[in-house]
């Protein structure tokens, strides 16, 4: 099974981009996006066509802000269905998260939220990424999770370009770094450092000072799996040759 995830920081904008192209080269099973930034209203009259796939979309109460979405290919017998949301309105109402069921493992799809600049929702952060974990954990009791998505967190100093000019920024803070600690020692794989080992990739770079091209990046987009996955990873990539976003697409491969 090709699993991708992909912050495409607006939806409508890579449409005039490069989004279908991509997905018609990769041809995943399932692709997760994140900050779609599109209102149920806009989706309701927009002409877009997905031949092949089931679209699923969480649309944030404000326009333009946040979202999540996710395409299923059509006829995958793994699907069983979906269901947006964790239950609790302070996040929901932001579209943040997607819970697909397949029938060997559950599949998260997360935009998890920035800490913003002044550290301001830091602990809207927080509360969320606790407030995930208990759901997960319940998940995690009846079979395999994989949790993917834009975490907005750098996990180690390994996963940005300039960890010592970053430490406490969003993004990099002490406490946002625990709260990926607690995530993983859960029982959570990391799958590309799994299969990359000390590889640097980067999966998002800032517009600003041509950080892409000078390749100053973070790694902060994440395939996540459940111990009981570990044996079925087969491969887990970042396509960080991939324009159209400021984040770069993320690949699972499972046996």
């Amino acid at each position: 099974m090709k699993l991708i995830s992909w912050n495409v920081n607006g939806f409508r904008a890579i449409w005039k981009k490069n989004f279908w192209n991509f997905v018609e080269r990769e041809r995943p099973d399932v692709l997760c996006l994140q900050e779609t930034k599109i209102s149920k209203k806009v989706i309701a009259v927009a002409d877009f066509s997905f031949p092949g796939y089931q679209v699923y979309w969480h649309s944030a109460q404000r326009p333009g802000y946040s979202g999540t979405a996710l395409l299923i290919k059509e006829g995958l017998e793994e699907f069983i269905n979906i269901k947006n949301g964790l239950g609790k309105e302070e996040f929901d109402d932001e579209g943040r998260v997607q819970v697909a069921d397949f029938k060997s493992f559950y599949l998260l799809n997360v935009y998890f939220p920035n800490a913003n600049a002044q550290l301001s929702r830091l602990d809207y952060k927080l509360r969320f990424n606790e407030f995930l974990l208990r759901r997960v954990t319940k998940l995690k009791q009846i079979k395999p999770v994989i949790v993917t998505g834009d975490y907005n967190v750098a996990h180690q100093e390994i996963d940005l370009a300039r960890p010592q000019e970053n430490v406490g920024n969003p993004g990099f803070t002490p406490e946002e770094r625990a709260a990926m600690d607690r995530f993983i020692n859960s029982g959570f794989i990391d799958t590309f450092r799994f299969i990359q080992g000390e590889k640097i990739k980067y999966s998002w770079w800032s517009y600003r000072s041509a950080a892409r091209s000078r390749n100053i990046g973070w790694r902060i987009d994440y395939f996540c799996v459940s111990d009981k996955l570990k044996k079925r990873i087969k491969r887990a990539d970042i396509y960080d040759f991939e324009l159209g976003s400021d984040h770069a697409p993320v690949l699972l491969e499972l046996d």
